[in-house]
């Protein structure tokens, strides 16, 4: 199986190549593209992860899962790919949120530096994930979340923190939230495969 690649770009998100997932990271990484993921169940809650000890950030906090997508991989394919790969789960559907979000963050001397849009997915299965990936799992309502963050109970990953500026002022209910405008996602990505677009 050939290494898990990234697609760097620039300021403007125009694919410029791509780099092994497994090297991208350190002081000083480039720009590429990622996502974050938000995903609810039909309780209204929203799963929370803790990413494993052998990832970037390990041990923080996070939304549900984070990804990259693959060199001409659709977004949501991306999404959908990596929420059954991570956790074992089955998305009944996805949407944009925030299609322009970009972040840079640094722990232990290594950096996170994307182009990184965030979505919405809901899913009716339990969680299943992989140790390697994932330390701990957590459902938790929005407003909960939403309120101990903002009020300093919890410390979460920047990434999310940063999100949770823009998102904590949309409904309640994050099924509610606005769909993003697709045009405004960086240059080297598309939501859906173009194929089905046409269909």
């Amino acid at each position: 199986m050939s290494a898990e690649q990234v697609v760097l770009v620039d300021d403007d998100g125009n694919r410029l190549g791509t780099e092994a997932k497994s090297t991208v990271h350190h002081a000083d990484t480039p720009l590429h593209l990622g996502f974050s993921c938000y995903v609810v169940d039909s309780a209204g809650r929203v799963l929370l992860t803790t990413r494993a000890a052998g990832k970037t950030f390990p041990g923080v906090l996070t939304n549900s899962f984070c990804g990259h997508p693959a060199p001409d991989e659709p977004l949501e394919d991306a999404v959908r790919r990596r929420a059954a790969d991570e956790l074992g789960l089955t998305l009944t559907r996805v949407h944009l949120v925030l299609p322009d979000f970009r972040y840079r963050a640094e722990m232990n001397g290594i950096v996170e530096n994307e182009l990184c849009p965030v979505l919405v997915a809901l899913t009716e299965d339990d969680p299943q994930p992989r140790s390697d990936e994932v330390a701990e799992i957590e459902w938790v309502r929005w407003t909960e979340l939403r309120d101990d963050v903002l009020a300093g109970r919890r410390t979460v990953s920047p990434w999310f923190a940063e999100q949770l500026a823009v998102v904590g002022e949309l409904p309640d209910d994050p099924l509610a939230w606005p769909e993003g405008d697709p045009s405004l996602l960086p240059a080297a990505l598309t939501m859906t495969a173009r194929s089905a677009e046409q269909d």
